[in-house]
């Protein structure tokens, strides 16, 4: 079979890079090497998470607020096993859909490894070996999760995020080794299910990536939550004897810290995902950290082989994969489409929600980019009282000059939703006084970017 573009891997960044591809008229072909499409994100992150999210903050509510809210439960327990099974239902209905646009973009879907016999020939190993044939191809592998020396991942104790969405008892203490993203998005979820959970970070903050304040607050925050921190920490060894596991340390001072519980999460980031594509046969460029190398356009060193999402540099995130597998399929298209990277948001899916685009106050400081802020306290909202969501802040930062917003950071409800008003803003270049004089809606969480807009325009917030 000969098609005009094949896609290897079926992650946000690949699927999305096939429809684009159908949808301009070009033959395409899809490769996933799982049984079910989606890659990480829709099978073993972003969407389980956040139903094990959402479903482990309606059982906190139920046992912290609902008897502030005028509303008297009993006996109220965990069944872990419903909440894992709902989990997967969700898993299982978003992977399905993608099934469905597959087929109602007439994308040919194979099930197996891709990996190059020449630029233009991609064998197929799965149930039976099979050959084709392409014009180009997209390169979506994504990532897998990385680890640390020392660390013994056995994934029954000593555990990745991918075990960690699929646990058949609550931990009593859980150990994370790492203060980013996925360690306290899955944190929160077994703390608010009534673990003990320790984060083991080896900088001085959670969430480094991101704005300071964010991770300062975050951290607070979830220290009301039961969560313990242990920041400068070099983790040197983990692993489990029983049912218990041992996690080794040097704190700052180079002093040995012990730490036992009965699970560990390795939360050390991700890494590029190049195994079985056999680049070797095709000569195509990774670099130090095994990420293909690609130019500004996303085409590699091989002329027609192009690569999007985990696998390249830049944040690993589903919505950046998207952006760049639309970016491929329209450049092939003999387009000119663009992508700002400094525009594509951040979100961490605790509670308080935390979000940010643009640059951060660190960001504009090192840079000596001259700027003004402006910040606003979610608790002086009445939609945030009303909810009983009180904690976090929305803070802009513009240039000093010319008012244009430069970077917003936010913390508090519904965020992951909110920082997309800011992305709108920034795309379109708007003033921070643009967005104070647009009318927000009242009551809503919306308010607090119209009055840190205000407050970062001559100070002039209206309810703080």
């Amino acid at each position: 079979m000969k098609y005009d573009v094949t896609i290897i891997g079926s992650g946000p960044g690949g699927y999305v890079a096939a429809i684009r591809c159908a949808q301009l008229g070009m033959k395409t072909a899809l490769i996933e090497k799982y049984n079910t499409l989606g890659g990480t994100c829709l099978n073993v992150g972003c969407i389980p998470s956040k139903a094990l999210l959402d479903s482990s903050e309606h059982y906190y509510n139920a046992t912290h607020t609902f008897q502030t809210h005028g509303i008297d439960v009993k006996d109220i327990k965990v069944n872990l096993k419903q909440m894992i099974e709902r989990k997967n239902g969700v898993v299982k209905q978003t992977c399905e859909g993608i099934d469905f646009l597959m087929k109602k973009n007439k994308i040919d879907v194979y099930k197996g490894v891709g990996s190059f016999i020449t630029k233009n020939k991609i064998k197929i190993t799965g149930d039976k070996t099979e050959e084709i044939e392409t014009d180009k191809v997209i390169i979506a592998t994504g990532s897998k999760p990385s680890t640390l020396p020392g660390i013994e991942v056995d994934k029954k104790r000593v555990i990745t995020s991918t075990e960690a969405l699929n646990m058949i008892e609550i931990p009593k203490h859980l150990i994370i080794i790492g203060g980013g993203v996925i360690g306290l998005e899955l944190g929160s979820v077994y703390a608010r299910l009534g673990a003990k959970v320790s984060v083991i970070e080896y900088t001085s903050s959670i969430i480094p990536t991101m704005d300071a304040a964010l991770g300062k607050e975050l951290q607070r925050v979830l220290r009301k939550q039961g969560f313990e921190f242990y920041f400068n920490h070099k983790v040197k060894t983990a692993k489990a004897k029983g049912k218990e596991v041992t996690v080794i340390a040097d704190n700052e001072k180079g002093e040995e810290v012990i730490f036992t519980g009965d699970y560990c999460l390795v939360s050390v980031g991700r890494k590029a995902y190049t195994d079985g594509l056999n680049l070797e046969a095709i000569a195509l460029k990774t670099d130090e950290r095994g990420r293909v190398e690609t130019d500004e356009h996303l085409e590699t060193n091989v002329k027609g082989i192009y690569a999007i999402g985990d696998v390249v540099k830049g944040a690993m995130l589903a919505h950046k994969a998207e952006e760049e597998g639309v970016l491929v399929a329209e450049i092939m298209a003999g387009q000119k489409p663009h992508i700002n990277y400094n525009l594509i948001p951040g979100v961490v899916y605790t509670w308080p929600e935390v979000a940010g685009v643009g640059f951060t106050e660190e960001e504009l400081k090192k840079t000596g980019i001259k700027y003004k802020t402006g910040s606003f306290p979610m608790r002086a909202l009445g939609r945030a009282r009303a909810s009983m969501d009180i904690d976090g802040f929305v803070k802009v930062l513009a240039d000093a000059t010319t008012d244009e917003i430069l970077g917003v950071h936010m913390i508090g409800p519904r965020v992951a939703d909110l920082i997309a008003e800011a992305v709108v803003a920034m795309e379109f270049r708007a003033s921070a006084e643009d967005v104070a004089r647009m009318s927000h809606a009242h009551p809503t969480y919306a308010e607090a970017m119209k009055e840190a807009c205000l407050a970062a325009t001559e100070n002039r917030a209206m309810h703080v």
